[in-house]
């Protein structure tokens, strides 16, 4: 029997920085072929923002990633400028047909995300949030088949010195989207909390923390000489051992990989090809 085939493509906005990241989206992507036996998934990796390479519409899928820097830094930039043709493409693709095409924001894309929708204020935090983090679930969040199946609160990667607060309640509200987590709680600090994911609709989903962190090799990455010094240096011997004891657990970083993304997925290829499910 022929398999029903599906196009999806990983856009990498890690600007040349060496990272594990594009090769644990890819190993998902490869994992969901298995989701349904009648299904096979394809992907294409675009070096979007080094080399300038973007997909075009003809995808069924699109998984966009992390990356260094400010989420600032490519305005009027030409591989920004395709980015952000690219969604007003898929958007506008999605509103003419019953058929939709499917949106992942990691992260960096996370912010891109809602700088386009214009939906909260992109700013740089007072100190950079860097380990394994406690997420904490919205009402809307441990109802969405994205987390419904991750404790409260769950944990991931969190790496960054930028941040999306001052949720824009006009534009929630004309889109329909929902805040589907929050940062963790920090009492003794009177700064709000910062939004964690973002659902715009059943195809449009961003988070902003790594779902895609292969804890494994998370472990080795930070056990390796230079960036265990680097850690130790910056954050101390205490929040090192910290990071190291939360990805060894079970119901932790690789817990959320298993759950968050293949959720997506599953969502995507059954509504992309009901008649294979």
């Amino acid at each position: 029997m022929e398999l029903d085939k599906v196009r999806a493509a990983i856009i990498d906005l890690y600007n040349n920085e060496e990272t594990k990241a594009i090769t644990s989206i890819a190993n998902i992507l490869n994992e969901a072929g298995s989701y349904y036996k009648n299904i096979h998934v394809d992907y294409k990796i675009f070096d979007t923002r080094y080399s300038g390479a973007a997909p075009e519409l003809s995808y069924d899928i699109y998984i966009s990633s992390g990356g260094p820097g400010s989420p600032w830094d490519g305005e009027g930039s030409a591989w920004e400028a395709k980015y952000f043709s690219l969604l007003d493409s898929v958007w506008s693709y999605n509103q003419n047909n019953s058929k939709k095409k499917y949106f992942f924001f990691i992260c960096h894309s996370f912010q891109l995300m809602v700088r386009y929708f214009k939906l909260g204020e992109v700013n740089q935090r007072e100190s950079e949030s860097f380990g394994v983090m406690p997420i904490h679930k919205t009402e809307a969040g441990s109802k969405d088949i994205l987390l419904k199946d991750l404790p409260d609160p769950f944990y991931s990667i969190d790496s960054r010195s930028w941040q999306v607060v001052q949720p824009n309640k006009k534009m929630f509200s004309e889109l329909g989207a929902q805040i589907l987590c929050l940062e963790k709680e920090r009492p003794h600090i009177p700064l709000e909390r910062a939004m964690m994911a973002i659902r715009i609709n059943n195809e449009f989903v961003g988070t902003q923390f790594h779902p895609e962190a292969d804890a494994a090799s998370k472990f080795n990455s930070f056990c390796a000489p230079k960036r265990k010094e680097e850690i130790i240096s910056k954050y101390g011997e205490k929040k090192f051992s910290e990071i190291l004891n939360l990805l060894g657990q079970e119901n932790g970083v690789k817990l959320t990989q298993k759950i968050v993304i293949p959720n997506f997925l599953r969502h995507a290829l059954a509504k992309l090809r009901p008649e294979s499910v």
